[in-house]
């Protein structure tokens, strides 16, 4: 979500990163357990610095929660993007302020599906299948459809998913939940049922974790186009009732830059490369890939590295380079997969400047830029993720009284 952002005062954008760092050790010493301050992979290195957690959304909002249950923070300041802050604001106790630095900092995919087009979506779908549109949690008809939204969506889309029988999904577990979708859902199927999933907002994850398991991006799978004015979404009826995945168009904007042909360029230059895609790129790259993995999924795999081998990872640059620069330590030979500027643009807009003001002003007890869910949104919502950490066989989250060794979803 692309909110507006005011000035912050020039003093902060004067400072010279040196001053900045000193400010903000000083800031987060006075706030003490108050504070926690966490910091998404994709983050520049000098606000990764001053993070307390680092790691993927749903991971980081998870310490968040963990974290101020022990310690009693009144604070999370989430050096991420929009969709972020609001899980973990749902993760966390009323009580507890969830901050991003710099309101501009949303996600291009997440704001690709909004509440109201997927309710246009939902009525047009099951108008085309001939079937009444359920109530909710209400399952109607031999073709049942069922949203699974990724975790990089808004709230009001998990909400969405949470109140008409879906969940949501992670890159590591979207296999998973597309497996107990297909399988009936929270309603295993009777007899003569079939089951049509509805993938919100990332078209790329949906169609690669699909075919991972079988079904045929060509036959089985259509793209879901909000924007099209015919009603139907792009989609003719046939595709509709012929597809096992309807995938919402939408993408990422920095996974979308890598290309097939950046695989052919570098192994003709490295031809005992591994190449590892994160599956938010295009079908085509994850096909010419030799592996696949989520964010935690490529750190895994670059820090496992033997040494002497080469790698190219498809993903974002600032991750890449800190990956990169930690496998020349251990003789493993790391390049990002494209030179082209393959950055998350809006969390870039988090920086040393936007920190310390928003440290500064809560050392003063005022609370700025704080992101709050609508309560029936959180709970609906909860549903959604709560069902993804049943099928994955983690503990279900209990707003602000969260596990304290609930397991880590990346």
């Amino acid at each position: 979500m692309q909110l507006w952002q005011p000035a912050i005062p020039d003093r902060y954008t004067r400072m010279s990163e040196d001053q900045l760092a000193e400010a903000i050790r000083a800031r987060k010493a006075e706030l003490g357990s108050d504070l926690v301050i966490l910091g998404h992979h994709y983050q520049q290195d000098g606000v990764i610095e001053f993070a307390d957690f680092t790691g993927d959304s749903f991971k980081l909002s998870q310490l968040a929660a963990e974290q101020v249950s022990k310690v009693g923070a009144k604070y999370v300041v989430f050096c991420g993007v929009h969709f972020m802050a609001e899980t973990a604001d749902i993760l966390t106790d009323d009580g507890v302020a969830v901050i991003l630095p710099d309101l501009g900092a949303g996600c291009s995919m997440a704001d690709m599906a909004d509440y109201d087009q997927t309710v246009e979506a939902w009525e047009a779908i099951h108008e085309t299948l001939g079937q009444p549109v359920p109530k909710l949690d209400e399952t109607t008809g031999k073709v049942r459809v069922i949203p699974v939204c990724y975790m990089n969506s808004s709230a009001a889309i998990k909400a969405f998913c949470g109140a008409h029988g879906g969940a949501v999904c992670t890159s590591s577990n979207c296999d998973k939940i597309f497996d107990w979708a297909l399988a009936g859902g929270e309603t295993p199927l009777g007899e003569g049922e079939s089951v049509k999933i509805l993938f919100l907002p990332d078209q790329h994850l949906g169609r690669n974790t699909g075919a991972a398991a079988g079904f045929d991006p060509a036959t089985q799978m259509c793209v879901w186009d909000p924007r099209d004015a015919d009603g139907l979404g792009g989609c003719t009826e046939d595709q509709l009732r012929d597809s096992t995945f309807i995938l919402w168009k939408g993408h990422c904007s920095v996974h979308k830059l890598f290309r097939p042909e950046h695989i052919d360029q570098l192994r003709a230059e490295w031809p005992d490369v591994t190449v590892i895609a994160h599956p938010e790129c295009a079908y085509e790259v994850c096909q010419k890939a030799d592996l696949t993995g989520s964010t935690e999924g490529i750190i895994q795999a670059i820090e496992n590295a033997e040494p002497g081998s080469r790698w190219a990872i498809a993903t974002e640059v600032h991750l890449v380079n800190r990956l990169c620069n930690a496998a020349a330590e251990r003789g493993v030979t790391a390049r990002i997969l494209s030179e082209c500027q393959c950055l998350c643009t809006t969390m870039y807009r988090i920086d040393l400047p936007h920190l310390l003001w928003i440290l500064d002003h809560l050392a003063e007890g005022k609370v700025l830029n704080q992101i709050s869910v609508h309560p029936e949104a959180q709970r609906q919502a909860m549903l959604s993720l709560n069902r993804m950490l049943k099928i994955t066989a983690a503990k279900p989250i209990d707003a602000g009284a969260p596990e304290q060794d609930a397991p880590l979803i990346d």
